[in-house]
Parts: structure tokens; sequence; C-alpha cells
């Protein structure tokens, strides 16, 4: 059930993250969910120590998980564009 909660919450943030960078319309899904796991792992380790959180598995509903899970989502956006265009929007 854990795995589920964390899916759904990694589509969520994959979600808000591509809202904010600008990249909704290019993105599906599955792409969201992706982004929102991916972002997570970043979160925790450029921002875990600082702003506390833990996993997305186990710890999905708790504010600093969601907080550090959103800003790594929004970093690997961010990545992802100035790799692909050459620019962070």
């Amino acid at each position: 059930m854990t795995w589920i909660i964390a899916i759904i919450m990694g589509g969520i943030i994959g979600w808000l993250a591509s809202i904010v960078m600008r990249t909704d319309a290019q993105q599906g899904i599955f792409l969201n969910i992706v982004v929102g796991c991916l972002g997570s792992i970043l979160g925790r380790f450029l921002f875990g120590r600082f702003l506390g959180g833990g996993h997305l598995r186990g710890d999905a509903f708790d504010p600093m998980t969601l907080l550090t899970a959103f800003i790594g989502a929004v970093i690997l956006l961010a990545i992802v564009n100035l790799v692909r265009r050459g620019r962070v929007r």
C-alpha cells in the first residue's frame, strides 16, 4: 500500500512542479510520476538534512517530505530544461 501512495504523491508533486516550470503541456501522467519520485530522491539528498522530511514511501503526508520532494522536482525539471533547451524557464 505504501508504494501506491508514493506513486500517487509522486504524480501530484511532479504535476505541480511541471506547472511551476511551465512544462505541463509536454508531460503526461507517467512523466509526472517519474519527475515527482526522482525529485523526491533529489530533494531528500540535497535538502534532507536542512529541512527534514523522509521518504515518499514512508512519510508521504509529512509537510517537510512534500516540500523537499517538490523542491527536488523543480530542480530536476530546471536541469532537464537547461540540458534540452540551453536555458532555465
